[in-house]
């Protein structure tokens, strides 16, 4: 493995500004990684390496003019394929759209070029974001470069294991329940998911409009910060986008971290999210990094929240009615795939026989139960009672946020589990989002990072951090001083843990 690919972005950053490497040294080295380690994760659906490099080239030349590029310029980026671009394929992971290439970039992408940031690949998703695991993608499973019989998380477990196993020190995904924080938290990552409205949704390929929310992950909380301010900001294309001046997220996590301070910080805990049949040893890494706050003079308190036990109900509910009318656009005539019966037959029937050949099992089963839910004589009792339980969840947020500065929480109950193992029952892929959801039905910004592993298996457990709208600077302040406390207490970053298992886990499956 090339030690360009072990260092964070802002290393990298650091090396490129000083010239002691270039943009397409650095872009190379993460396309070699990708083809030696990537048959055995399935992290990425595409790759262009000659746009890569070309992009790459043009970083470099503008460096050399002397031209003031951003902070990020000439780092490597992945994207998930929710995020259309114009320069390799958009599919959101589904049959129906294999092969689709999109006119324009969407918002946060042409963002990061504009950045100088290098788009090195699309990564693989659960088809159209529906999915805890990486499993529901039309194109094969994503697996965890730290364990390769395990998922990834998902919807965006690609990004998540690009970022874990050193293909991509960056990646940009979207969280519609917890599909950027759940892949941190199950490949020992960071993510983060705005406040909603933040960042720009403007080419990312819609699920459910309410809840989706684009933002990054990286392996570190100022990595993670740092892609967070190329991309944040109003947008005229986007109609929920927030016009609203955001202070840099880079600085909040340079500022905190040291553990310091900490001192004063009112930490909420909230007892609805003490999930029954949480993994024993996530709940004893939890425990122990609360106790670690308490150390440094935080104030843990505990709150309640008496509708999050309705959360994931409400989620289920809303989100498959906004899917079954945002998927409604596949329908054979203006693009995408195009099945003609046996013997011709009326659009109907085409529409009908596309829709069964490009949508996947879950998508059906969502936009089934959407639709049902959205029916006359429906309405009201399903998305209409959702939606008056999505306000009394945000109550509870108000509540809370009147005693407290932030909350934390497991961001999963689990650590990664076998592959294949949600598919024989996919309640239990819904549950494993019951501690994400509540954060995406309100709008608040929540973040996600590693905290250490399960004894049970040594796999990575993530703390989730939740704050009121806006407060997402908040977010990295707290999150960079807990980081720092992980690492004086492991003698070395979380990240710097797992080369050699990801050397090892993915050398001996590519051989």
């Amino acid at each position: 493995m090339s030690e360009l690919t072990t260092l964070t972005a802002a290393e990298l950053s650091a090396k490129l500004v000083a010239g002691e490497v270039s943009a397409v040294e650095t872009t190379q080295a993460h396309l070699d990684r990708i083809a030696a380690v990537d048959g055995a994760i399935h992290a990425f659906l595409a790759t262009d390496s000659e746009a890569s490099l070309a992009a790459a080239r043009a970083v470099d030349e503008r460096r050399a003019a002397g031209e003031e590029l951003g902070e990020l310029a000439g780092v490597p980026l992945a994207i998930k394929d929710v995020l259309v671009t114009t320069d390799m394929p958009s599919t959101s992971g589904s049959k129906i759209l294999e092969g689709y290439r999109s006119p324009f970039d969407a918002t946060v992408v042409a963002k990061a070029r504009a950045a100088g940031l290098i788009n090195i690949g699309k990564t693989n998703m659960d088809e159209f974001a529906m999915g805890s695991a990486t499993e529901n993608s039309a194109y094969g499973p994503t697996f965890n470069p730290w364990a390769l019989d395990r998922v990834p998380g998902g919807s965006g477990g690609g990004s998540a294991a690009a970022v874990s196993a050193f293909e991509a020190p960056l990646a940009l995904g979207s969280d519609t329940g917890g599909s950027i924080r759940q892949p941190a938290a199950l490949t020992g990552t960071v993510g983060a998911k705005p406040t909603y409205g933040g960042v720009s949704r403007y080419g990312a390929i819609a699920l459910a409009s309410s809840l989706d929310q684009v933002g990054p992950c990286a392996r570190t909380v100022l990595d993670t910060a740092l892609l967070h301010d190329v991309v944040v900001g109003h947008d005229r294309h986007d109609s929920t986008s927030l016009n609203h001046a955001w202070p840099s997220m880079a600085a909040a996590a340079r500022d905190g971290v040291d553990p310091a301070s900490l001192k004063g910080l009112r930490v909420g805990v909230v007892k609805q999210l003490a999930l029954p049949g949480m993994q024993a040893g996530v709940k004893a890494r939890f425990d122990e990094t609360v106790a670690l706050l308490t150390a440094q003079g935080a104030e843990v308190v505990e709150i309640d929240a008496p509708h999050f036990e309705y959360a994931v109900a409400a989620y289920y509910l809303i989100l498959p009615s906004e899917a079954s009318s945002n998927l409604a656009k596949y329908d054979s005539v203006r693009f995408g795939l195009r099945v003609e019966p046996e013997g011709g037959g009326t659009i109907e029937g085409v529409m009908s026989a596309t829709r069964g050949a490009g949508f996947g099992p879950e998508v059906k089963r969502r936009i089934i139960l959407g639709t049902y839910a959205l029916s006359a004589g429906y309405y009201d009792a399903y998305y209409g009672s959702a939606q008056k339980v999505r306000t009394l969840i945000q109550r509870d947020f108000a509540a809370a946020f009147d005693k407290v500065d932030v909350i934390a929480s497991p961001t999963a109950p689990t650590t990664a589990w076998n592959i294949g193992h949600v598919n024989e029952d996919p309640m239990q892929d819904y549950l494993n989002d019951a501690t994400t959801i509540p954060a995406n039905l309100a709008g608040i910004p929540g973040l996600s990072l590693p905290i250490g592993t399960a004894s049970e298996d040594g796999l990575p457990v993530g703390l989730q951090l939740m704050a009121p709208a806006f407060a997402d600077a908040r977010l990295y302040r707290a999150a960079s001083a807990i980081e720092s406390l992980i690492t004086d207490r492991d003698g070395k970053p979380f990240w710097a843990q797992a080369p050699s298992l990801v050397a090892a886990q993915t050398g001996k499956a590519a051989a």
